[in-house]
């Protein structure tokens, strides 16, 4: 049987003794190192090189994601299961997007730990499906609130940022020097991109990224 090497993160000495000795009595799992700062914990991990890594979400130097995110960045087939005594969100997305196998309670039972650093020594997840699935729709909803005008080139860009600005066809080809006939057919290739019907909806568009983004004057990416 394969042993599991694990090192545990954390800042208090009475969790990590409790935590290693939970573990050391699993015959096929071994810690073979501790840590209670993230300075600490990527030497340590980086010179042991186990197959997981038990991390507290928050340290006193930096917090278990950073070290998650750096430690997976020079070995990315390390599993990286995040211990923490708060339920949140934030630290949930973060940890996923760094690449955590798994998040867990330090409430949780001492079997179901034991079961959890096996469960991401074999490559699965500890994420349900739920959460997968919120982490997704989190990630869909930043990148369109990236830059809802990705699809626009620059042309259209200063046309919409124009048409915020009130101005018509006509006015807008006499400031850019186009012709009307060729504004117009920019004005309909833009709206048809942001899909919207009508140019008062892109000046609407126009004015609330601005309020958003503070008043610059223009519509560059974000």
């Amino acid at each position: 049987m394969d042993v599991i090497r694990v090192v545990l993160v954390d800042d208090h000495e009475v969790v990590r003794r409790g935590v290693a000795a939970l573990l050391d009595s699993e015959d096929d799992i071994e810690v073979v190192g501790e840590a209670g700062t993230a300075e600490s914990a990527i030497t340590r991990i980086t010179a042991l090189q186990p197959d997981v890594a038990v991390l507290d979400v928050r340290l006193p130097d930096g917090s278990g994601v950073d070290v998650c995110r750096e430690v997976r960045s020079r070995r990315p087939e390390l599993a990286c299961l995040m211990l923490t005594s708060f339920a949140d969100d934030d630290a949930l997305f973060d940890s996923v997007m760094a690449g955590a196998s798994g998040y867990v309670l330090k409430q949780i039972h001492g079997s179901d730990l034991v079961g959890a650093v096996r469960t991401v020594a074999s490559g699965q997840s500890l994420l349900d499906p739920q959460t997968t699935a919120s982490m997704l729709a989190r990630l869909r909803d930043q990148e369109s609130r990236k830059d809802p005008l990705a699809a626009l080139s620059p042309q259209e860009r200063q046309i919409l940022d124009l048409i915020g600005e009130g101005l018509t066809n006509r006015q807008i080809g006499e400031r850019m020097f186009l012709a009307e006939k060729t504004v117009k057919n920019y004005v309909s290739n833009l709206l048809g991109k942001l899909d919207m019907q009508r140019r008062t909806q892109a000046a609407a568009l126009v004015t609330r990224l601005k309020a958003e983004r503070g008043e610059r004057g223009d519509l560059r990416p974000w």
